[in-house]
């Protein structure tokens, strides 16, 4: 009989992201933009923090209230994330129909990615909230860890770790238009005719700091 507690180095992994927190001096703009971008509600809300939630976990996103005078002795908030701390959080998307349905309903309400680009392994669009955090929402390339793996090991890989820019309209337009999904996650699928791709081959670059 297998003893569960017993001591072992099996290595353990969280099961899902509960929730991260925000320090902001903008509090009213950030409930706004991820009313927007996640359908988000406030659970809670007082003069220090704010809870908010848009599925089953109790909060997903914490709000801690600074003071607004903190925002002009650090102008240059966003720049910071290029420096040091936390660069981005990546939240995957089932389909790269739902990636784009949602691309489609932000830009109507103004919100843009800040960069859109097929990794290889991902196809991503990135955006920034008011406080300047980006979030990279995904859809996986390949249908098996086994082939994402494999890729990782390509010379294709290796020549281009960062990916090729896109185009997500006109992968919305080819995705309504019939293309198969499985194409159009191709690198190079999301290049408008009569345009180059923008290959970005080095390893670090201001756009992935």
């Amino acid at each position: 009989m297998s003893n569960d507690h017993a001591p072992s180095d099996r290595v353990i992994v969280p099961d899902v992201l509960a929730h991260w927190v925000v320090k902001t001096a903008r509090p009213r703009q950030m409930i706004e933009w991820y009313g927007i971008v996640f359908g988000a509600t406030v659970v809670h809300e007082d003069q220090q923090i704010a809870f908010l939630t848009w599925d089953e976990e109790s909060h997903r996103l914490a709000l801690v209230k600074l003071p607004g005078a903190l925002r002009f002795l650090f102008p240059l908030a966003r720049l910071r994330r290029k420096i040091y701390g936390v660069d981005h959080l990546a939240l995957t998307f089932g389909r790269l129909a739902d990636l784009l349905q949602t691309y489609e309903r932000l830009k109507r309400a103004g919100i843009l990615p800040v960069w859109s680009i097929n990794h290889g392994p991902t196809t991503s669009l990135y955006y920034e909230d008011p406080d300047g955090i980006r979030l990279e929402f995904q859809v996986e390339n390949y249908a098996t860890p086994e082939e994402t793996a494999e890729f990782f090991a390509s010379a294709d890989f290796e020549a281009n770790p960062i990916g090729i820019d896109v185009d997500p309209d006109h992968l919305l337009e080819q995705l309504r238009a019939g293309v198969p999904e499985r194409e159009l996650l191709a690198q190079g699928a999301g290049t408008r005719p009569g345009t180059v791709p923008r290959a970005n081959k080095k390893a670090i670059t201001w756009k992935t700091l």
